[in-house]
């Protein structure tokens, strides 16, 4: 990672703010593989951080890291100022954390799950878990068991919110939650940082934390490679550009474009993308000659960050790829 991302990586949403969360130099290591290394990483209040790679690149290992659930092999992980490992019973107390894989009673109804955090929690969390229930279409009062899995998701994510966290842990918190429903719960996401409230969003489907995230980083074989505000990357948007001509072009001709990406050359017909920065020098060398047909228009955000950040190693041509290393990372 570059001197600009890792200190972006360590500024927070806002300068000087106090950290809802703080990695320094995390890492843990299962045997002789390591599954997370070296991880700096800070964010502050009213933020949703996207936290995004291939399966099995790291983003589990973190927030069990965070949660307290494993402890580091080096380097520390705090939750507004608690040590995650040594004082993990005072995180949990302040965190709302939706699992991967919720563990959920399968005997009890999701009105006594709520019951029984509320009463862990020495407060009465009722009604609000009915009214995130309601907005999620969730029966609270049938038995787990009973319960299809995106139902059981919709529990863990009403389980997570009700007491009105100051953060949320969310690692795939929609994974069979279908898209309409999902969208309710990007509506609950925002509003919870509206109210200063700062949520870790780990997912491996770029367009989704798009939609909620202030910034985006990507963890790849146990190491964050980038970090990225989505405004940022937006105005380094690219460009698809298309051209066809009278005669036949080389390669050559547009190659020295600085940014340009993607270069196809065939016959009479150029394709690539370029960055905005780039499009004037391309469509000088463009109008020298005897143009038939011209496109241009703006890449999807998704291929924008994949083409800077998901095509160098084995796996991660997509987010959506599995890992093919940190298996324990989940």
């Amino acid at each position: 990672m570059s001197p600009e991302e890792r200190g972006g990586a360590e500024s927070g949403a806002e300068s000087g703010a106090e950290s809802m969360v703080r990695l320094a130099g995390l890492t843990k290591r299962f045997g002789r593989n390591t599954a997370l290394d070296g991880v700096t990483l800070t964010i502050g209040p009213g933020e949703v951080f996207g936290y995004l790679g291939p399966n099995g690149a790291g983003k589990t290992t973190t927030i069990r890291l965070l949660m307290g659930l494993l402890r580091p092999t080096s380097g520390t992980a705090s939750v507004l100022g608690l040590d995650a490992w040594r004082q993990s019973r005072d995180v949990h107390r302040l965190v709302g954390y939706v699992p991967g894989e919720p563990a959920l009673y399968d005997r009890l109804t999701g009105s006594q799950h709520v019951a029984y955090c509320a009463h862990l929690r020495h407060r009465d969390d009722g009604k609000r878990a009915a009214e995130v229930a309601a907005r999620l279409e969730l029966d609270l009062g049938r038995p787990v068991r009973t319960l299809s899995r995106g139902n059981r998701q919709k529990l863990a994510v009403v389980l997570a919110v009700m007491s009105r966290p100051r953060l949320l842990v969310l690692d795939e918190p929609t994974s069979g939650i279908d898209p309409l429903v999902q969208q309710v719960f990007h509506s609950i996401l925002r509003e919870h940082t509206a109210e200063g409230g700062s949520a870790l969003f780990s997912s491996h489907v770029l367009g989704e934390v798009e939609r909620v995230a202030d910034r985006i980083g990507v963890v790849r074989q146990g190491q964050l490679v980038a970090v990225e505000r989505l405004q940022d990357l937006a105005a380094r948007s690219l460009h698809r550009v298309r051209a066809r001509f009278a005669a036949e072009v080389s390669a050559a001709e547009f190659a020295g474009v600085p940014g340009v990406r993607d270069l196809l050359v065939d016959g009479t017909t150029l394709s690539c993308n370029a960055p905005q920065a780039a499009l004037d020098a391309l469509l000088k060398l463009v109008s020298a000659r005897e143009v038939v047909d011209f496109e241009c228009s703006e890449a999807p955000l998704e291929e924008t960050f994949l083409s800077y950040y998901g095509m160098d190693g084995p796996g991660s041509a997509s987010l959506a790829g599995a890992g093919t290393a940190a298996r324990h990372a989940g």
